[in-house]
């Protein structure tokens, strides 16, 4: 094929300091190769930005490193271990105030005789406010002020007082309740002192063993459409959590003929609501028994897994599969859950802390006293907790004994309503030797979405005890939520491809900037698994030219640095980029001069960038950064935390910015250089978050009126991002314009461009602002098709071109660097949805995406037939994704179309990130339709077995000395502290129940 040159052509418009031209091929003739005849035709011109005029006048300050400015290169190691003692105090603080809790729970509860007559009216937070037929307040209700707080997410809160939660299904004036609430009540004092000490507090509660649960500040709670209210703290994974030491777990279930019909559905729901009782630290199997041993994974034969949301629900599925026949033959059950039990102890994958067995059965015919003695006794490192399924109590003697016998716990689930109560009575025989260790571990939870304000949180958590008694009282805790965590992030220093993560000692993600926990932004719906997104699904190394990625590609080499958080599970890590990523520029005006252009109209600073903390004082709430920052700098309110390094430049950097607003103002005024209003905004971002914007058209005439908004999440500087335009304009060539049509941006569709301003003409140079402007798409694509038209032939006229209207055997594709379409003669969109390794498999009916990838042109066929379904779990998905390699400048092909070809050629849009597609259509009438996307099961079997490198909990509690009588505490068939003689073999039930 020839080589299709270009020489420019005469200016269109200039706007923003910008010149927007129109290129003009040569009258070169390419030939398409393939069985038609070869077709000549002139490739059109496209528009593009001179960024000269951007980097003159104002912006030469930033051509002046000598006089103004110097250039450091960061410290990775430094920056990371500072970090980590910033997040170390935050949690420090949160961890004294549930301390603080603990000890006024204890003593009040030292202090306090239970009266089981003691009448007693509390704030209920499900009755407050309440009023009768007759306008009288009901009973447990009362007048509770609640008042609009910003810190609660706007919620009606009371900061004086909390209010108690009582379970549906439990009596709110029972002596237990009643009792646990009035000496409860010395809480309220300490909620509000931790309050005022720390205002960056959110919620704080107290979940007691009795079933009540206190929570501060005061808020109204409201049942669903059928009056109930399911939550009961006992049954949550943050109190099981604090409750409990790690374990490993083998649920034995009896499959044998005489458990058909209503028992195995008993002993499925028993079953799910073990898994529910077993969190991220712990590791289980599931063993199916009748006259054989049935894995219910079968590749997981003889090892165990983590119990994470993922591999729970997987075995959910299997459950399903399970019928009964045969006869039971628990013995040797039990000997392969002991074997799995041990070997896996001894890899050190496990727990390595508690152990157990849960069998799920409709009876033993004898005690199996031999299989303990052989793998159990005398040390009984595992608890047997049997589970009698059915009304019959023919053989639950045996299993009693076992529990006895075995340091465990003895229940009957006659019907499915009994389960969950029962499932849950094994977990206070776990806690007990933690409570009576005296063990106040700090627990710390994995991130989580809070229903009430939604927003992503972690919980710091307490368990307390009755003094002297080793008895749980119950759990206190506090949440905190990410963003408090995320604004202790330098964000200034980690340059505009860098970003900050935090994990838990699983390895999940507590803080990313590709962590997506919701189904949509601002949505209060969370995905199934979005507290267990491992790092290695977001954090994806190039192997192979396969790489995972999301809707754009950037591709980055980076370097890492991470340590650990000391007194957390947690760890920290911040990735640099290679390159102008490493470098940071330090320049310096007076503050005079700053604050001066700081608080031009034109000026915003990123809302989620710490320059001032405002939080953590009352009186500092109302202001907002840049009231902060001049009340700081000139010394009016000199005890504000603020970051003075970041100030510094951010001042500088409006000064420098601060000639634009004017250039801005006459480009406006001048109304012929944009006449027909086709440029919408002017806009610049600065590596401190500070930006400029302006508009050419009154607001309400905006095509994306969310763009640069709060709305746009990827428009805008959040706290672990730099905008979209700005990162993919920094990665393409100095003076290089980037072309992109965003994402969901409904059916007013524009174009944004952007480039990137560099300090100096050197690979190690820091990118200082990106400068760009949004335009309507039709603006856009009339200019392209109006360049498309300028020939260079004697007479003017273009014997072949892409928007010629006769002939028809060519099709013409304006496309980014990453495949998706900015102009097409094909104005109906086709609509698809893209998935990722966070994603959930959903086929939707429409989309609202606005951009469409260069294989979407070929997939109408397949996108119509993929609509209509709804099916949304957790999945993999894996879709071709396209990278433009900048050496090349053009290329050609052919596209086999079953027996036929189509050529096509490529060829490089100077001076941008945009290609020109010419493909002859004539050749082939064959539709071809490109594989886009195919869904890969998230839980195969390698998946299951694969056990990643993980940090194990500090604190262990298996077993404590006093609680057994001469090795073993009796737990059969009630929970107490009574205690039992060493059992022996062959020893009966009545022998055990001797004192």
């Amino acid at each position: 094929m020839d080589f299709i040159s270009r020489s420019s052509g005469t200016d269109c418009m200039q706007l923003v300091s910008q010149h927007v031209k129109a290129y003009k091929p040569r009258s070169t003739i390419p030939h398409l190769s393939g069985e038609h005849a070869a077709r000549q035709y002139t490739l059109c011109g496209v528009l593009r930005f001179d960024a000269n005029m951007f980097l003159s006048g104002s912006f030469q300050k930033y051509k002046e490193p000598e006089k103004s400015v110097r250039v450091e290169e960061i410290d990775g190691v430094k920056l990371v271990k500072n970090l980590a003692v910033k997040m170390e105090e935050m949690f420090r603080r949160k961890a004294e105030a549930t301390r603080r809790l603990v000890e006024a729970a204890e003593e009040a509860h030292h202090q306090h005789e239970d009266n089981p007559d003691l009448q007693y009216e509390y704030f209920n937070a499900v009755l407050i406010n309440e009023v009768d037929e007759e306008g009288n307040n009901v009973e447990l209700g009362g007048e509770f002020l609640l008042e609009p707080n910003d810190h609660f997410n706007n919620l009606s809160v009371n900061l004086s007082l909390s209010v108690v939660q009582v379970p549906t299904n439990m009596y709110n004036k029972d002596p237990d309740i009643v009792n646990g609430v009035y000496w409860s009540e010395a809480l309220n004092k300490v909620f509000v002192d931790n309050f005022e000490r720390d205002p960056t507090l959110i919620w704080q509660y107290f979940g007691s063993a009795k079933g009540f649960f206190r929570q501060y500040p005061g808020v109204k709670w409201h049942p669903d459409e059928h009056g109930v209210i399911g939550f009961d703290c006992r049954n949550r994974k943050w109190y099981i959590q604090a409750a409990t030491s790690p374990k490993d777990v083998v649920i034995l279930v009896d499959v044998s003929g005489s458990m058909k019909g209503l028992r195995l559905t008993i002993a499925r729901q028993t079953v799910s609501s073990i898994l529910d009782t077993l969190g991220d630290d712990d590791f289980f199997n599931i063993i199916a028994y009748n006259q054989e041993i049935h894995y219910v994974e079968p590749c997981l034969n003889g090892t165990l897994v983590r119990a994470d949301r993922a591999n729970k629900d997987h075995f959910r599925e299997h459950l399903d599969k399970l019928f009964a026949k045969g006869i039971g033959l628990l013995g040797e059950a039990l000997s392969e859950a002991f074997t799995i039990l041990s070997d896996f102890n001894q890899t050190g994958r496990g727990s390595v802390c508690s152990q157990a067995i849960m069998l799920v059965t409709d009876g033993a015919t004898e005690m199996y006293d031999d299989v303990f003695e052989k793998y159990n006794w005398p040390e009984r490192k595992v608890r047997i907790f049997p589970y009698l399924i059915g009304r019959e109590s023919a053989f639950a003697d045996n299993l009693k004994w076992m529990a006895c016998a075995n340091k465990g716990y003895f229940s009957q689930i006659s019907t499915l309503a009994d389960v969950q109560e029962n499932v849950m009575r094994y977990l206070h025989v776990m806690s007990r030797p933690k409570v009576i260790d005296h063990e106040h571990d700090t627990v710390w939870t994995e991130a989580y979405v809070d229903s009430a304000s939604v927003s992503i949180c972690l919980c710091v958590l307490h368990l307390f005890m009755q003094k002297n008694q080793g008895i749980l009282l119950g759990v206190v805790g506090t949440d905190i939520t990410l963003q408090e965590l995320m604004k202790l992030i330098p964000k200034h220093m980690l340059g505009i491809h860098g970003y900050a993560f935090a994990i838990t000692n699983n390895g999940y993600i507590l803080t990313h900037p590709d962590l997506r926990p919701l189904y949509q932004e601002g949505q209060k719906r969370r995905k199934p698994n979005y507290s267990s997104v491992d790092l290695s699904e977001v954090e994806w190394e190039d192997k192979d030219d396969t790489v995972r990625v999301r809707l754009r590609v950037l591709k980055m080499h980076n370097d890492y640095y991470y340590t650990d958080i000391k007194g957390t599970p947690f760890s920290v890590g911040v990735a640099l980029s290679r390159g102008h990523g490493k470098y940071f520029f330090r320049g310096n005006v007076s503050v005079e001069a700053g604050l001066r252009d700081l608080e031009q109209p034109d000026v915003a600073l990123a809302d989620e960038w710490t320059y001032c903390n405002t939080e953590e004082e009352h009186e500092h709430r109302h202001l907002t950064q840049i009231q902060a920052i001049k009340l700081f700098m000139t010394g009016r309110r000199p005890h504000l935390k603020c970051d003075r390094e970041l100030i510094q430049e951010v001042l500088f950097d409006a000064v420098v910015t601060a000639p634009l607003e004017a250039y801005w103002t006459g480009l406006a005024l001048n109304k012929s250089e944009n006449s027909d209003k086709g440029v919408e905004i002017a806009f610049l971002g600065t590596r401190t978050g500070l930006s400029r914007t302006n508009l050419f058209v009154p607001a309400d005439q905006l095509s994306n009126r969310d763009f640069l908004t709060a709305e746009d999440k990827e428009g805008v500087f959040n706290a672990d991002h730099f905008p979209l335009w700005y990162k993919r304009a920094a990665e393409q060539v100095p003076g290089t314009f980037v072309y992109s049509i965003p994402f969901s941006t409904g059916s007013k569709i524009v174009v944004l461009a952007s480039t990137a301003i560099q300090l100096l003409d050197d690979r190690k140079s820091p990118i200082v602002a990106a400068v760009g402007i949004q335009m309507k798409l039709e603006f856009f694509q009339r200019k392209f098709w109006t360049a498309c038209r300028q020939c260079t032939a004697l007479d003017g006229k273009c014997s072949i071109s892409c928007d010629n209207e006769v002939i028809t055997d060519i099709n013409c594709y304006l496309i980014d660097n990453n495949g998706f379409i900015l102009v097409t003669e094909e104005q109906s969109q086709v609509l698809i949805t893209l998935y990722d390794y966070q994603a959930l498999c959903k086929e939707y009916a429409g989309s609202s995406d606005s951009a469409r990838t260069l294989s979407d042109v070929s997939l109408q066929d397949a996108a119509s037939r993929s609509r209509g379904k709804t099916m949304m779990v957790p999945c993999d998905t894996e879709y071709p994704a396209f990278v433009s390699e900048r050496t090349i400048k053009e290329t050609t092909g052919n596209i086999d179309c079953d027996g036929c070809f189509r050529s096509f050629v490529i060829q490089q849009i100077p001076s941008s990130n945009l290609f020109m597609v010419v493909v002859d259509t004539k050749s082939c009438s064959a539709v071809y339709i490109l594989d886009t996307f195919e869904h890969n099961e998230s839980l195969k079997c390698d998946r299951l077995k694969f056990q990643k490198d993980r940090k194990k909990p500090e604190s262990c509690h298996p077993f404590h000395p006093e609680v057994r009588g001469h090795g073993f505490l009796c737990m059969c068939p009630c929970d107490s502290l009574a205690t039992c003689p060493l059992p022996l073999p062959q020893v009966s039930w009545d022998r055990l129940q001797q004192p």
